[in-house]
């Protein structure tokens, strides 16, 4: 087998395959990454893939071929190597049991793996239908943030994706904050309607990758618990998690008794400075009343920090406390300059969303119309576009 490619071609493909490897694979060849250089009628191509029986991650690219061939070698050393490569030409050959890969005057000589023992990648299920890769990326970013990270609560470790005709929601969710995003697509079937609970590092992953990609299709099969997604010359699958989610939609407030809208970058930049002084519980208090926001943190033995911010305030004051990690993670994936926050008592949830641009520019802003603004007081409208919700922190005494 013989190839040559060029630098950032192979290290981009070999880090995005890697990335879905296990870190420790119960099976050497399971770390392994499959090179597979063909040539035919449709010209010279290289394929690198990765599958470990959970995810697999497939990119195929032009490449100039002198002897085709496949070949199995480390993932991540294959990743390492070629992201530390000059920008020039890459040459691979495999002779035997190595595989010398040369880029200038630099070599390396790899072992390779048995190509025989490697599992064949899942077929890709039937596409369900296409959405554009940017929009995709964006509100699975929205709702990774508040997926839980404790994998003895699988439930909780991924993103549910309810399809309903024309209309994807996605939501995540880790006992202490809920994100919801929905979104327009183009399914193959208008009357599909179906959730499955994908695991939300994979699909988080697959989805920053494809941002730029265009349209990217995205391909179910709740019967055999597989999810494909194909764009700009790459595909993944992941296997579907075999969890219920929790039932996310009694969670939200359907009222409200106080509502503020602030400058998302001032309250970021606010929060980060009080937090400074936040001690083994952390928590900020956030302070709403007709003179505007008081943000205040820590006490008497660590130290204590305070800021007041103006904001548009209606309805009843309030202290409220929240975990502060947990305020930035919301406040960083609003995309917008200004964010909506509404309440209740002190004791119970409260949301966060963004608030659309003047409407002159609010028609192609990232599925969120005008028309989601809140009302000032009273009755939530039905949610779209994204919103977060919050648990709060008890407040001592």
């Amino acid at each position: 087998m013989k190839f040559r490619v060029e630098r950032d071609v192979l290290a981009d493909a070999a880090a995005w395959v890697a990335r879905s490897l296990p870190a420790r694979p119960p099976v050497p060849v399971l770390g392994g990454v499959l090179l597979e250089a063909t040539s035919g009628s449709s010209g010279d191509r290289l394929t690198v893939s990765g599958f470990d029986y959970e995810t697999s991650a497939r990119v195929e690219f032009d490449a100039t071929i002198g002897d085709p061939g496949r070949v199995l070698v480390s993932g991540r050393l294959l990743a390492d190597i070629t992201r530390a490569l000059p920008a020039k030409p890459v040459d691979v050959v495999v002779d035997g049991a190595r595989a010398t890969i040369s880029c200038g005057n630099i070599r390396f000589s790899l072992p390779t793996m048995p190509v025989e023992d490697y599992p064949q990648l899942p077929a890709m299920p039937q596409i369900a239908g296409v959405v554009p890769g940017d929009a995709l990326a964006q509100a699975v970013q929205q709702v990774a943030v508040a997926a839980g990270r404790d994998d003895t609560l699988p439930m909780l470790t991924g993103i549910r994706l309810e399809i309903d005709g024309p209309r994807l929601t996605l939501a995540a969710t880790d006992r202490f904050r809920l994100a919801v995003r929905e979104l327009e697509w183009a399914p193959e079937d208008t009357g599909l309607t179906t959730s499955v609970l994908i695991p939300a590092r994979t699909l988080a992953d697959v989805a920053k990758t494809l941002a730029g990609a265009g349209p990217v299709e995205l391909a179910l099969s709740a019967g055999d618990g597989m999810l494909g997604i194909t764009g700009g010359g790459r595909r993944a699958t992941t296997r579907l998690l075999d969890a219920e989610f929790p039932r996310f939609r009694q969670l939200i407030p359907t009222e409200h008794t106080s509502a503020a809208v602030l400058e998302s970058a001032a309250l970021v930049e606010a929060i980060k400075r009080v937090q400074l002084v936040t001690d083994r519980v952390a928590q900020v208090r956030m302070e709403f009343g007709d003179d505007g926001l008081r943000l205040c943190a820590g006490g008497d033995e660590v130290g204590s920090a305070e800021e007041e911010l103006p904001c548009e305030f209606d309805g009843t004051p309030l202290v409220i406390a929240f975990n502060p990690g947990y305020l930035l993670d919301a406040l960083g994936v609003l995309h917008t300059a200004q964010a909506r926050l509404t309440f209740t008592t002190p004791n119970r949830p409260a949301l966060m969303r963004p608030v659309p641009p003047p409407p002159a520019a609010t028609e192609a802003a990232e599925g969120v119309a005008a028309s989601d603004a809140v009302p000032e007081t009273g009755a939530e409208e039905p949610h779209s576009g994204y919103l977060h919700l919050l648990m709060p922190v008890r407040l001592p005494g």
